[in-house]
């Protein structure tokens, strides 16, 4: 199956092209697919939602936006990073305790884009009373426990997912594109799956921002829950237990968005509005755009 083609054009002529794997799963069956549905590749951030689980069994006292914020790469907004400063208060630590490194002008830690998903695990290793020290190093039991959760997730053994470390330090898990669409079919079924969808859900723009794939999904259509990630990954899960996943080739999320609704399309799902995006110049203009070829 040929995988879908995202075209760049500027002044009527092709530039560039991405070639996108994409598949759609429920109930465990393969109900379309582009390219090569067995590709595996490193979830990265889109494992954040299955991330924020055992957080949210831990820890009832988490509100919507410190589940979102958990559960997103966020751009340093004001409310993004209020988010992050309240669950890193819930986990009582402080802004050093952060591994992640530091982002931003002047660099900080809590402006990194993972800071919220490192808060919440501190909050959980505190409700554990693990030690908050090396909590991203695989042998912690943070890590072991995130391992647990997307195994479970994919209905995998821990023993069959190949790991690395991730842009932020923490480990990252390595599945095929048709086993991240089907833990993310599974998420609301799964313990605490609905509150973190929920919280996700009501929080858009905490997950990323106003012209992220993920936040333009779930502002468009009522009942999804998505979550991109680094080198061109993206996962989503519909009301109706539909999973997605999606693998950009040269890892370039740009073509996230105008691949998405050439997915869709094929499980009965219109997403029109993302089909095209535009090219801008430095100037704020228009010059070019991004879509699916016919």
């Amino acid at each position: 199956m040929r995988p879908i083609v995202v075209e760049a054009r500027r002044g009527g002529v092709v530039e560039a092209v991405h070639d996108v794997h994409a598949v759609a799963v429920r109930e465990g069956s393969v109900l379309a697919a582009r390219g090569d549905p067995e590709l595996v590749t490193f979830m990265r951030s889109s494992a954040k939602p299955l991330q924020a689980l055992p957080l949210a069994r831990a820890r009832h006292d988490l509100d919507d936006a410190e589940l979102a914020i958990a559960s997103a790469s966020h751009l340093a907004r004001p409310e993004q990073l209020a988010a992050a400063r309240s669950l890193l208060a819930k986990a009582e630590a402080t802004e050093d305790d952060l591994e992640c490194g530091a982002e931003g002008e002047p660099p900080r830690r809590l402006a990194h884009n993972c800071s919220g998903k490192h808060a919440g695990m501190l909050a959980l290793a505190r409700a554990h009373d693990w030690p908050a020290a090396g909590y991203r190093l695989a042998d912690h039991p943070v890590q072991r426990t995130m391992l647990a959760e997307i195994a479970a997730a994919a209905e995998l053994a821990p023993e069959a997912i190949p790991t690395a470390v991730d842009g932020c330090g923490v480990v990252t898990f390595a599945l095929s594109l048709e086993r991240m669409a089907h833990a993310f079919a599974r998420l609301e079924a799964l313990e605490a799956g609905s509150r973190v969808a929920t919280a996700m859900r009501a929080h858009p723009e905490l997950i990323r921002g106003p012209a992220a794939a993920d936040t333009r999904l779930m502002r468009a259509l009522s009942g999804w829950t998505a979550k991109g990630g680094a080198e061109g990954l993206f996962c989503a899960t519909g009301p109706d237990g539909l999973g997605l996943a999606l693998k950009v080739v040269d890892g370039s999320y740009r073509a996230v968005a105008p691949a998405l609704p050439a997915l869709l399309r094929e499980v009965g799902v219109d997403v029109r509005e993302l089909a095209v995006q535009p090219v801008l110049n430095s100037r704020g203009e228009v010059v070019g755009e991004l879509s699916a070829a016919v």
